[in-house]
């Protein structure tokens, strides 16, 4: 018989949410919706920014003042029901765009996630999470001799946006493993890759940052565990790392999608507590 040992008075939070300012599927009025009621108390939005750019899937620049105005309405509609807060997922582009707080001040925002989807190459970038069908191509195309040294870039320029950037949370810190979902095109077992892991764990620690446990790959049917892996999550454990768990919402019915799961995917790792945000700052609560 398995014994339930999760916290009875847990606060369900989710700083990883999409709205159809970016790529979302539902407003921000149906995201929070969605979110009360399926016990949601403490929410983020977090659209895509790519500060003076944008892609087919960032929120336009044209339209940041709008997107806070319309957060800011929503936090006021649900006060005393369920906190809300203004976020970005802003993108890692060196010498372009950098997920630093001080650049997103205008806005005054609760918290900032960065990411990197972008990797450069010697001729050019490719995306992390492209299609698994294409990435093969476009990594050749960006100019890496092989898989491995796409992977390898990948690691490096997350290192270099914990070193070179302010920001609160790590987004997918492995989310180069999608490109494993069909097919096995590296090892996650392999020295080199174990490697990988361990230094940017050192750099996660060095920058003082929260990482997310992301269940949006096992939504999207691409994994059937989180980002972070569980070698990684036990790594962060063992140097105190604090995380949380975010979905990674793009639609309505992911809100909390696999999220008792990642509790329990938390505590198999070592970790005893979680992270949310409570009056602009990192709380923690038993799982």
């Amino acid at each position: 018989m398995e014994i339930d040992i999760m916290n009875e008075n847990f606060i369900y939070s989710n700083y990883h949410v999409h709205s159809d300012f970016c790529d979302g599927h539902n407003s921000l009025a149906e995201m929070a919706e969605a979110a009360l009621s399926r016990n949601v108390r403490s929410l983020g939005f977090s659209s895509h920014a790519l500060q003076q750019f944008s892609s087919e899937w960032h929120l336009r620049p044209e339209r940041y003042d709008e997107y806070a105005a319309a957060v800011a309405s929503l936090k006021k509609e649900y006060s005393g029901k369920m906190d809300i807060f203004l976020g970005f997922e802003a993108d890692y582009i060196k010498g372009y765009a950098l997920p630093d707080i001080s650049n997103f001040s205008k806005w005054n925002p609760d918290y900032l996630i960065g990411a990197v989807h972008f990797v450069p190459g010697e001729k050019g970038c490719f995306e992390a999470d492209a299609s698994v069908k294409d990435f093969p191509a476009e990594t050749l195309k960006a100019g890496c001799k092989n898989i491995k040294e796409a992977v390898a870039a990948y690691f490096e320029t997350e290192r270099e946006m914990l070193s070179k950037c302010t920001f609160t949370i790590l987004a997918h810190p492995d989310l180069i493993r999608k490109q494993n979902s069909k097919e096995q095109r590296f090892d996650e077992n392999a020295s080199w890759y174990k490697s990988e892991v361990k230094a940017t764990v050192k750099a996660i620690k060095k920058a003082g940052v929260c990482v997310e446990i992301n269940t949006g790959g096992i939504a999207r049917g691409y994994l059937n565990q989180p980002y972070p892996s569980p070698y990684f999550l036990e790594l962060l454990c063992r140097e105190n790392i604090p995380v949380m768990i975010n979905t990674d919402a793009h639609r309505t019915e992911h809100i909390t999608f696999w999220y008792d799961s990642a509790r329990r995917y938390a505590l198999d790792a070592g970790y005893s507590e979680l992270a949310f945000i409570k009056e602009g700052c990192l709380s923690f609560q038993k799982i």
